[in-house]
């Protein structure tokens, strides 16, 4: 893959802050190679052409005490290094507004604060490679740029990239691989990797692979505010991924705080590790998008108020496959489609433990039950395959309900199983269509 920093280009070793200022007035590009810690009283702006190396993330430190970090113009790397900012700041940004900004490396980098790369007018055409990027902490709730569709907002990412061009034309191309944000029970505030483009018309971000370590976010919104989310991975409109790859866990821990979202498109979708999602209305994957291939070889599971293992509400997915998905809460639906699909298999169990709650429905605070698996009303399914049971443990609710949609073969290996009060194992209502004689 192609690195900016060769070897025909001057290196300018730097130890001090006066080291570095005096290297970014050089006449032509340099690599400037951080040899240690730099403290920066305020953000620089890295002129086109220039990168920025370090010996180690460990020694090579670049530290901001009172402002953002390092502005990017075109042509720009940053490897190697660690760059500090206050958490709610930016770290890594673009300040460019040439109408191509050629190609952006990020790699081997920690960071507190957000990497954010939003384009703007007159940016046509810009192309991201980010690599092993660790953001450590971030807070990113606070920029007006936002998202805007099915009655809600959605916060930026710690890891961020925007265009923000409505021009169809324009077009941000990524490759993101290894990215890391937030730590076990210390999670980025915001979202966690976000991806958008303008609209679903463009401006346009598209890229092979987004691939994912780690992935641990809160939105910090508060129960029943009904018009704002976040997600842990989150690809937004005008978007097209040919890859998702989620290596490591991608965990939420608050309100409205989406684990997996997409508005865009979305070829293959694999996730590795567990999706865990602790806060009300915290959906493991819900999609409004167009997914051809979605695969979690572990589990799915919520605990939260509301909190859904996978809901269909737009767009469609063509074969999407669970290890097994269990919910706890209220409201806490496992399996939820009102769209047309085309195959649901799920390896394990489908299992719900909650009873009749409040959860947020595009934008709208709704009352439901827990139901293991329901098809509603405009929800048209080829085919589910449940190769364990189908289990709730919650009062008045269904095991497998079907509400006006339409299955047109179903397969349970195990059994359909309805354990609280007033509760149904099999519910088939509003001319709704399913072949049961085969459900034990």
């Amino acid at each position: 893959m192609l690195h900016l920093t060769s070897s025909s280009m001057n290196t300018i070793k730097v130890n001090s802050l006066n080291d570095f200022l005096n290297a970014l007035k050089s006449q032509e590009p340099v690599n400037i190679e951080l040899q240690s810690s730099i403290l920066f009283p305020c953000s620089l702006h890295l002129p086109e052409g220039f990168t920025i190396t370090g010996v180690s993330k460990e020694r090579s430190i670049m530290s901001f005490n009172s402002s953002e970090g390092v502005g990017l113009t075109k042509d720009n790397s940053i490897e190697g290094v660690s760059v500090l900012c206050n958490p709610n700041s930016r770290a890594i940004f673009i300040v460019g507004n040439d109408s191509d900004l050629g190609l952006i490396e990020l790699r081997d980098l920690r960071v507190i604060g957000q990497v954010q790369i939003l384009t703007r007018e007159p940016v046509q055409k810009t192309k991201l490679v980010a690599e092993n990027i660790d953001i450590v902490s971030c807070d990113a709730r606070h920029y007006s740029e936002q998202p805007q569709k099915y009655g809600v907002n959605v916060y930026q990412g710690a890891f961020t990239v925007y265009n923000y061009n409505s021009d169809p034309n324009s077009l941000i191309d990524i490759n993101l691989k290894g990215i890391s944000v937030g730590r076990e029970g210390a999670p980025v505030f915001g979202s966690g990797l976000f991806v958008s483009g303008f609209s679903d018309n463009g401006g346009w971000v598209k890229g092979n692979i987004i691939e994912t370590f780690d992935i641990y976010s809160i939105g910090m919104i508060p129960f029943g505010q009904p018009n704002m989310i976040t997600g842990g991975v989150f690809a937004v409109y005008g978007t097209h991924i040919t890859t998702i790859h989620n290596k490591g866990t991608v965990t939420t821990y608050g309100v409205n705080d989406m684990v997996l979202d997409t508005w865009g498109e979305v070829d293959n979708w694999i996730c590795d590790k567990k999706i865990t999602s602790y806060g009300p209305s915290g959906i493991g994957f819900v999609n409004f998008g167009i997914v051809k291939s979605f695969v979690a070889h572990d589990t799915i599971e919520t605990f939260g108020q509301g909190a859904r293992g996978f809901n269909q509400y737009d767009g469609t997915v063509g074969r999407i496959e669970f290890k097994s998905i269990i919910t706890h809460g209220d409201g806490s639906i496992a399996v939820q489609v009102s769209k047309p699909i085309g195959e649901i298999v799920v390896n394990e169990n489908i299992e719900t433990f909650g009873s009749v709650g409040k959860t947020l429905v595009k934008g709208v605070i709704l009352t439901l039950s827990a139901d293991g698996l329901s098809i509603k009303e405009g929800g048209l399914v080829d085919e589910i395959t449940v190769k364990g049971d189908i289990i709730t443990h919650g009062d008045n609710v269904v095991s497998y309900s079907v509400n006006g949609g339409e299955v047109k073969n179903i397969i349970v290996n195990g059994k359909v199983i309805a354990e609280g009060d007033g509760s149904q194992r099999i519910s088939v209502v509003n001319n709704g269509k399913t072949d049961i004689k085969n459900l034990h």
